[in-house]
């Protein structure tokens, strides 16, 4: 019998896509800015107010009217600070104002202090073409009343967050927490902090997801350790069922005799896809228990993080309403030749030196040091050698993360 084919990395992750689409979180929250960090937003943002809402100087300096430049020098009627209302001004005037300061009314421009000369009785001389508008930030030069500053679906950092206070907001409506149920499975596998037992290693994937997930804005629920049992893996996959969005599990989904997750997928749930065409990260595993989508990552730490930054990330973010999920990416020059071509889509663990992509030592799937010595991963495409020089997809872990 022939093996199935392995699945090429785009065709998984529209996969995924497809059933984020159809499991989209529908409820929300309201949320203190301050709280509001990477989360996403529910509903337009649309502009209450005009900014700025009023003309105000760009300059330290005088405001004046042009039709009054001919009476100079002028005499300066009024002192303009930011945060006070002006009063109109006099005809032959012209008036002292500072930065984000109002345009008093019946002024057309604003000359900044270094071209002005002051005389000894007060009055002022200005000594540079003048033009209308000049240093003056006009009443909605940022935005109008009634548009839309910010679409459903975006992910709030700094910038996002300020404008909403620009608005005068307070709160906003954020999509609820996906709850993630996170599940290591093993058992080799140890908690930090216990003594290990003769052939078993410390849960560093936990540790690694957790963070990540909540990065994502995930609300995580620790499941803790699942020895390699069908038995057990089935009943805990019905627990969780209940309170998750997603069960994101580490290991046991390759085809050996103690990788029970992937067995009982395929036995008791709803496979969507096994094994793709990436190095390292084969044996994803993605299908449903219940109604519930289960994600199956690898347990060796470098293809967990692979297959979780590229696939599972994603996945999370359009639950959440997040349209563009790809992260940004660029081209650089391969510090190294690559002599194999291999049938599988590889990512390496680099670091940018001088512009070009230098290897870590050492790739294998199960060092995780490598992580935290690279900037990123780099592409190499499945059948494909290349060059010291040649060009490379780099995608940053600053992207990812």
């Amino acid at each position: 019998m022939s093996k199935a084919p392995l699945m090429p990395v785009e065709d998984a992750l529209d996969q995924l896509l497809g059933m984020a689409n159809e499991q989209r979180l529908a409820d929300s929250e309201l949320l203190p800015l301050d709280d509001a960090r990477g989360r996403v937003l529910a509903s337009d943002l649309v502009a209450t107010l005009d900014l700025p809402p009023w003309p105000n100087s760009a300059m330290d300096g005088y405001a004046l009217n042009l039709a009054d430049l001919h009476r100079q020098p002028l005499k300066v009627s009024q002192k303009v600070y930011a945060g006070l209302a002006p009063d109109a001004l006099l005809p032959g005037t012209c008036a002292r104002i500072f930065t984000g300061a109002p345009l008093p009314p019946g002024a057309t421009c604003v000359e900044m202090q270094e071209n002005v000369e002051v005389l000894e009785d007060g009055r002022v001389r200005f000594l540079q073409p003048l033009k209308a508008g000049q240093n003056i930030r006009a009443q909605g030069q940022e935005n109008r009343v009634g548009d839309i500053l910010l679409r459903a679906g975006k992910r709030l950092g700094p910038f996002e967050l300020a404008v909403a206070a620009g608005q005068g907001l307070a709160q906003l409506h954020v999509v609820r927490r996906p709850r993630v149920a996170l599940l290591s499975t093993g058992d080799e596998l140890v908690e930090p902090g216990q003594p290990l037992r003769p052939g078993s290693i410390y849960n560093s994937n936990r540790v690694l997801l957790g963070h990540w997930l909540r990065e994502l804005g995930c609300e995580v629920i620790d499941a803790g350790i699942l020895p390699d049992r069908p038995a057990q893996t089935r009943l805990k996959l019905e627990q969780l069922q209940v309170a998750a969005d997603l069960i994101l599990t580490t290991g046991g989904v390759s085809a050996g005799d103690a990788d029970c997750l992937g067995q009982v997928l395929r036995e008791d749930g709803k496979p969507l896809l096994w094994k793709l065409a990436i190095k390292p990260g084969k044996p994803l595993t993605v299908g449903h228990f219940g109604k519930v989508p289960v994600i199956g990552l690898p347990g060796n730490p470098t293809s967990a993080l692979v297959t979780f930054g590229l696939l599972a990330r994603p996945y999370l973010l359009r639950i959440q309403g997040v349209e563009d999920i790809t992260p940004l990416s660029f081209s650089v020059s391969a510090g190294f030749d690559w002599h194999k071509a291999g049938s599988r889509r590889e990512y390496l663990r680099v670091r940018l030196e001088a512009g070009s992509a230098v290897l870590y030592p050492n790739q294998s799937s199960g060092v995780l040091l490598g992580a935290t010595w690279a900037d990123g991963l780099v592409e190499v495409p499945e059948n494909s050698t290349h060059r010291m020089g040649d060009p490379l997809r780099f995608i940053p872990f600053s992207e990812l993360f």
